[in-house]
């Protein structure tokens, strides 16, 4: 093993904990200071040769400890920002789902072509337009247009036996066929 390499790992040796718990302290998550600890030596070790030659490894090390922390910090923020948020848009009651139909509309979708199941599932559950479907599956607006016409057509064909024509599924499918305007969410 060559000096540097040497050196490096008797530093690593040495510091490892206190970086860990340097991490830690900024955390507040142990398993995620280990991982950012060791994420902070790789860091150091492929800038070693310049780490070592301006005389202060540590200082360097717990700069990078330091700012991956912030980085991380900033990003479950921002996590909890986008899931805070989520939840502030939902509707405050919600009629539970009819479990059967649910299934029952799933298992169809399930048993269509997947190009239609896509168009269906991106046109009404996602409420993309036509546009947004066909750039999202790199397809024309006629062919997003006709598979989702024929993918609802389908599922009413397939549920109608199931389910004696009355039953929520199809009505689900029957909204769905209405548009983003005219279904009850699902």
């Amino acid at each position: 093993m060559d000096a540097p390499a040497e050196e490096f790992h008797a530093f690593f040796d040495r510091y490892y904990a206190d970086l860990s718990r340097f991490a830690y302290l900024l955390l507040g998550d142990s398993e995620g200071a280990d991982d950012l600890a060791a994420d902070a030596f790789v860091a150091v070790w492929r800038r070693w040769d310049t780490v070592r030659a301006g005389g202060h490894p540590l200082a360097y090390a717990r700069s990078v400890v330091a700012g991956m922390a912030r980085t991380r910090l900033r990003s479950l923020v921002r996590e909890h920002r986008r899931i805070a948020l989520f939840w502030s848009h939902r509707p405050d009651r919600v009629d539970d789902p009819d479990v059967p139909a649910v299934l029952d509309v799933r298992d169809a979708l399930a048993r269509l072509p997947l190009r239609k199941r896509a168009c269906v599932v991106l046109r009404h559950a996602f409420d993309l337009s036509e546009r947004e479907t066909a750039r999202t599956l790199g397809i024309s607006v006629g062919t997003v247009k006709s598979q989702t016409s024929r993918g609802i057509a389908e599922l009413e064909r397939m549920l109608a036996p199931a389910r004696a024509g009355s039953d929520r599924a199809c009505e689900t499918v029957r909204a769905l066929s209405a548009g983003p305007a005219g279904r009850g969410g699902w």
